[in-house]
Formats: C-alpha cells, structure tokens, sequence
C-alpha cells in the first residue's frame, strides 16, 4: 500500500512521508497500523481528535443520523441536526461575543473559513487590505497564503507576533510583546507607511504550524484595543486552538478579549469536515448567494461536532487539558536542563512544542541568544519517536519544533507513556547513537 501510495499520489502529500504507517483501526489515543503494531498519536489530525479516534460519543451520533433516514446533504437548509449544532456552539461561545453573533457556514476546510472571513470584512468595511504576523498559517488557498508566513506576494502587511525564545527585536518578554505593539500602531497611524487601512486584522491565539507559540495575554488585549480604536475588525483564528484545546474552550479566553470574527474548524465536527465562520451582527452584509458552498451542510460533521462540543463541556475537558498539559510542560522542561539541544520549552494546555536547536552553533543575536535551529535533530526525534511507537508531528521555523498535539481525553498513564517515549527518543538522538549523516539518515543505514 505505501508503494502504491507513492506511486499513485501527489508529491506535495506531507504526513505520509514522515509518519510511513497504513492504520487500519483506532481508539482514544491509539492506532494499529497494518502491521499490527499500536502507536500513541499525539498528532490527532493535526488537533482535529478532541476526543481520539471513534470516541464512542462520536459515533453514537454519527449512527443515530444515519439510523434515522435523515438526508446526509441539504445544502444550507435548516435541519434538526443543524439547529442542535448552532445551538450547542453558541452555548460554548464567549458570553459578550455570542449575544450578537451570526454564523456563516462555509467549505469543509479552516482554509475555506478564513476566505470567507476575508471576504467578509472587505465587503463590511469597503477596503481590500489585511494585517497579520510574522510564522502565521490560515490555510493553503489562495488567500488564506498570502496571510500565512510563507507568503511571497499579496495584499497583507506582515507584523512581528511576539515570542521570548526568538523575540523580532531580540529582547522577548513584556518588552519585547510591547514592542510589537508599538509597531503596529505605527504602522496604522504613520500616513507614510505605506499600509492603508485594512479590511482586518488575523491573528492565531497560538501559533500552530508557526512553532507552538503562545500569544502574551496583555498583548493580545492590545491588540484588540488598537483594531477596536480604528475600526479595524479583528479576526481571530481558532481552527487549531478551539474546543479545549489550550486549557479554556477557546483560546480567547486566556486574555478576556471580544473579537470580532472567529474561525472555526478542526475539532468543531468531531473528526469530520465542518468549518464555520462566526461574527458580529452588524459585520453580516452578505447579499444572499454572497458567499455559499455545495459542501456546507454536512449533517454527520454537525451531529458528530455537537457530540464533540457538548462533551467537552460538560465533563471540564478544557480544565483537564490545562493540567494534564502543564504536567507535560513542568516534565519537558526538566528534559531541556538535561539535553541542551532542546532550545525551548513552550506551549498551551495541551499544544505543546519542544524546539531542537544545534548546542554547538553560534548564538544570536546576542551572546547568551538562542542557538541554531536544527531541523536535522528534529526529524531524528520525529524518527525515534516513531521506532518507539509514538506519532509526533513537526512545525516552526525550518521544521525544527516537535510537536504534540494529544487528545482531550489522554489519560494520567497515557501522558506517563507519551513523556517516556518522546525522552527516550531524545536522549537517543542527542547521545548520538544515530551517529546521523548529513541527510538525516542513520549512518549505520546509508549507502556504502
């Protein structure tokens, strides 16, 4: 099948290179791939497994709709499984944003959620430009990549989103997140910067596929301030960091702020295709077809979402992941002391970053600045992880950041199990028993 694979699809498939597995059946935390062994997955869709694969909740509601003879595609007509779903995400909205929120559902992707809010805000405000940061990702469409930072042309300006490990003005800290700021309102104010006015503001509460990198919460209230004092609407993108995932249902909510749009996809359909768009009343200009989308109706992601939402919420899973992830933190931190090619330490609830670095490169930009990325060590822990049976994805800059992104419901000895593995990777790779070459493979392994 992996031959087949590589044979019959696309060169820009990316998961299936480094993770060369075929599974075959999941549970919880846990897959079986074809060849009988069991890995934990603590990628979980790239965060979309609030609760694991197939929780039993999920699939419940998955068979009741399919039991019940309901039509499975209706366009935007309103259904009883679609009203339940709305009902159930206003419930877990921020009080003040849900009293005068709308929802646009849209394409079955996060990507198709932030064109639609793009479009959105243009259409609100009558201007065409946009402001976001530096390590942004909002999607591989058109639009959503000019916003990203890999951008290379487009109609966005590019701001400095605040980070201590490898702070844009190399101070980090309150400073650092100040100066950020600053910048910004420069930008907005100066009628030389060459920055008109924008449709809006996008930003991610944590940076994802930008290296795991939580936003300060006094920043981001500036942030909000400095749109609201020039009607620019800020639009928050919680594709990854939604439904618990960073310790409060949804990332917002760490600093207390009231955007303007939110962009939801990932976990709000319970593993299935589902994103919405959701807004504040007096934005919804929309002429009626403005914006549409065949797929928009998917009442398996609904019934499996609002199962997702609801059980979320009552059982505290938000709360349990801020524990159980500062657990990870306080014991990967304890790691980084021991091997100093783990650079940094960082995250929120359970989103979780370690940053490989090369120990013995140059610091910057300071003397005791940090180290060189090593994108190498990284995909050498990614490997060992694997050998061990745990699946771990990369990000950040250069690829260099581990990254774990476990299920909501991870137990007590599943997080032991996942620490112990990932350390054990580690230690392998910086004891230097791959004795790597300069591809990255084993050289035990390389042609001779």
């Amino acid at each position: 099948m992996l031959r087949r694979q590589s044979a019959r699809e696309s060169a820009a498939r990316t998961y299936a290179r480094a993770l060369p597995i075929v599974p075959v059946r999941a549970r919880g935390l846990t897959i079986e791939g074809a060849d009988g062994r069991r890995y934990l997955d603590c990628l979980s869709g790239a965060g979309t497994l609030a609760l694991g694969h197939n929780h039993p909740v999920v699939l419940e509601a998955i068979r009741k709709v399919l039991d019940s003879g309901a039509p499975l595609q209706v366009l935007d007509l309103a259904t009883p499984v679609k009203d339940a779903f709305t009902t159930e995400l206003f419930r877990t909205l921020p009080p003040r944003f849900a009293e005068r929120a709308r929802v646009q559902f849209c394409g079955p992707a996060g990507t198709d959620a932030v064109e639609a809010a793009f479009k959105l805000v243009r259409a609100a405000t009558g201007r065409t430009g946009m402001l976001a940061f530096t390590g942004a990702y909002h999607g591989m469409t058109a639009g959503a990549l000019e916003a990203s930072g890999g951008a290379t042309d487009g109609r966005v300006a590019r701001l400095p989103y605040p980070q201590d490990y490898r702070c844009p003005f190399g101070i980090g800290g309150d400073r650092g997140a100040e100066l950020s700021a600053r910048w910004t309102e420069s930008l907005l104010d100066d009628p030389k910067s060459g920055v008109p006015l924008p449709a809006g503001m996008i930003l991610e509460p944590v940076q994802g596929e930008g290296g795991v990198i939580p936003a300060p919460d006094a920043w981001m209230r500036r942030m909000r301030e400095i749109t609201e004092a020039r009607s620019v609407p800020l639009i928050v993108d919680e594709v990854q960091t939604g439904v618990g995932r960073t310790g409060t249902f949804w990332a917002v909510e760490h600093s207390g702020i009231t955007p303007d749009v939110m962009v939801l996809s990932k976990a709000i359909g319970g593993s299935l295709p589902l994103a919405v768009v959701v807004y504040r009343d007096d934005l919804d200009v929309w002429q009626p077809g403005a914006h549409a989308g065949t797929f928009r109706g998917n009442q398996l992601a609904m019934a499996a979402g609002t199962a997702t939402l609801a059980h979320v919420r009552e059982n505290g899973l938000a709360e349990r992941a801020a524990t159980v992830g500062a657990r990870m933190l306080t014991q990967l931190l304890g790691l980084a002391s021991e091997f100093p090619c783990i650079g940094d330490v960082r995250g929120r609830g359970l989103m979780i970053g370690l940053e490989l670095v090369d120990p013995e490169g140059p610091p910057s930009p300071t003397p005791d600045g940090p180290r060189p990325a090593a994108p190498e060590l990284a995909a050498a822990v990614q490997r060992e992880c694997l050998r061990r049976g745990l699946i771990v994805e990369l990000g950040g800059r250069r690829s260099s950041v581990v990254r774990l992104l476990p299920p909501l419901t991870i137990s007590d000895e599943q997080t032991s199990a996942v620490l112990d593995r990932l350390a054990d990777a580690v230690k392998a790779v910086a004891q230097g028993d791959l004795r790597l070459g300069r591809d990255g493979t084993r050289a035990t392994d390389a042609p001779r």
